[in-house]
């Protein structure tokens, strides 16, 4: 069992624009709390993701937090990131051609606009690989054991993902893998993983709205200093 690794699947960096997580914090705090493995998956973007792959002491899956026309997907094992607002199928189709792996985050939480939801959800089912059925910033439990249904009932691998955002979330979530090889691999090891799973407190959604307007008025500022 020792040889298995903790493997975070759902991780914020600074290049999100509701978070502010420096790839410092990240790698520091990953250690102490005992994180072998971790999937960068920033909100359309995977700047953070490069950065920390080539800073990391430990592995980082590349992948990225995909806005499509009707709510988030992720990719896992990706080369390059994925255009936004695409259709979900559009953006599946975008994360298979790469070899990556579909993981759909939250996607019963109703307190999120950016939850896939039932229908959309049901529209690419056939696609996915893995349901993300614990979200540690999930305000509702019965979301994520409506998730947790969802993916037993449709045969599709299971995950948890702390999602993030600040410090105090960062190791919250984790699954217990053996060593794998490639994502084909990775998807047969999780099928068989332990699942750990903390919510994180309730405030942090606060601290996530403030980094967000944060990160309007900085983008206000640098485009009046342009003109």
């Amino acid at each position: 069992m020792s040889e298995w690794q903790r493997v975070e699947l759902h991780t914020h960096t600074w290049a999100s624009p509701d978070s502010r997580l420096s790839l410092e914090t990240i790698i520091r705090v990953n250690q102490e709390r005992g994180i072998d493995a971790l999937a960068v998956t920033d909100h359309n973007t995977m700047d953070g993701a490069f950065e920390l792959a080539a800073r990391a002491p430990f592995t980082v899956i590349l992948g990225e937090e995909i806005k499509s026309t009707e709510g988030d997907i992720i990719g896992l094992f990706l080369s390059e990131p994925i255009p936004r607002d695409m259709s979900p199928a559009e953006t599946v189709a975008a994360i298979k051609d790469q070899g990556g792996l579909v993981l759909v985050p939250h996607p019963f939480d109703r307190f999120r606009r950016s939850a896939l939801g039932q229908e959309a959800t049901d529209s690419i089912v056939s696609d996915i690989d893995i349901v993300e059925v614990f979200n540690g910033r999930t305000l509702r439990h019965r979301d994520n054991d409506w998730a947790d249904a969802y993916a037993r009932s449709h045969g599709c691998v299971r995950s948890v993902g702390s999602d993030s955002h600040l410090a105090v979330e960062i190791g919250r979530c984790w699954q217990l893998v053996r060593p794998w090889d490639g994502p084909d691999d990775f998807l047969e090891a999780l099928r068989h993983a332990e699942l750990h799973a903390e919510l994180a407190p309730a405030w942090v959604h606060l601290g996530s709205s403030i980094h967000a307007s944060l990160a309007k008025a900085d983008k206000r500022i640098r485009n009046l200093v342009q003109r």
